[in-house]
């Protein structure tokens, strides 16, 4: 009989649905004494308002209210992962300044809880976290079961955050090579003038280039276009 995580391993390696993905990371929660999880990922575009995917086993009521509230952008666990990777448990202190977020978590049965994040090259984040109504995380089953938790943390971003960067992906405009040069050479502080000097062309054909890259990004200025084509990972 395969383990938990050869049955997560084996999924991940061919799976085209989040939703079957997520039941073996659910099913590595339980595993590991967690009867909720949830896995939310942050993509860095738009830079004004990153976009941010949440998946989980919540409660119905409790992840409407979660979403009504805007929790999402004062929750201090997701707060801490966004700062650092290293894992954070539960409790009355990490919750200090958000209250009504705690005491309400509480009341639909998530007590007791523990958090990873994940930051992967092109800056997309991910966040593991784990969760229960009853019994603290003792220092013993932290020190018995840290490393599963933090490869299963590990695992739902890699795998969780390919299936849905790829479906994002397909939103994602497609740039000619000479437009994403004159971009690389405008995120590196180039004037159209010089750009043009560089590359051997006419001013009003990096201008041509530009404007195009702009229209494809939907973008307002050409410094928008750099830092968006840059954030979407075209410039790799």
């Amino acid at each position: 009989m395969k383990s938990w995580q050869e049955e997560l391993m084996h999924s991940a390696e061919g799976a085209h649905s989040q939703d079957a993905l997520f039941e073996r990371i659910e099913a590595g929660a339980q595993a590991l004494g967690f009867d909720r999880c949830a896995y939310g990922l942050r993509v860095p575009v738009p830079v004004s308002n990153p976009r941010t995917v949440l998946l989980n086993n919540y409660p119905s009521e409790w992840r409407a209210r979660y979403l009504a509230a805007g929790y999402v952008r004062t929750d201090p666990t997701v707060l801490h992962g966004r700062r650092t990777q290293a894992p954070l448990v539960w409790d009355a202190q990490v919750f200090e300044g958000a209250p009504a977020l705690w005491e309400e978590a509480r009341s639909f049965g998530l007590c007791f809880g523990w958090a990873k994040s994940n930051l992967d090259a092109n800056g997309v984040g991910g966040m593991l976290t784990l969760a229960r109504s009853s019994n603290a995380l003792s220092q013993g089953e932290l020190a018995a079961n840290s490393l599963q938790m933090c490869w299963l943390a590990h695992m739902a971003h890699l795998s969780l955050s390919r299936l849905i960067v790829a479906g994002l992906a397909d939103e994602t405009p497609t740039l000619t090579e000479r437009e994403i040069e004159v971009l690389k050479w405008t995120a590196d502080g180039k004037t159209s003038g010089e750009i043009a000097d560089i590359l051997a062309v006419s001013d009003n054909t990096v201008n041509f280039h530009i404007k195009n890259a702009m229209a494809k990004l939907r973008t307002a200025n050409k410094t928008a276009a750099a830092v968006r084509a840059a954030l979407l990972g075209l410039f790799n």
